[in-house]
């Protein structure tokens, strides 16, 4: 998911999103764990997509701040 997509979603559907990419990262960490995730990358993107999240959340409250 590209940064415009994610600008797109709505504040419901950015908590809904970083929930599931969180679940998603637990997911991915207990698979490492196990050696049973062969692409070792998607942990990587994983938490570059919570990162972006993130960022428009920040964005929206600096917003919201200054009206």
């Amino acid at each position: 998911m590209e940064i415009n997509e994610i600008r797109n979603l709505s504040d419901n559907e950015l908590e809904e999103e970083l929930y599931s990419v969180k679940r998603e990262l637990m997911n991915l960490r207990f698979k490492v764990a196990t050696m049973q995730l062969a692409n070792v990358n998607e942990v990587k993107m994983a938490k570059k997509k919570i990162a972006r999240i993130n960022t428009i959340k920040r964005e929206r409250e600096l917003i919201k701040e200054n009206i």
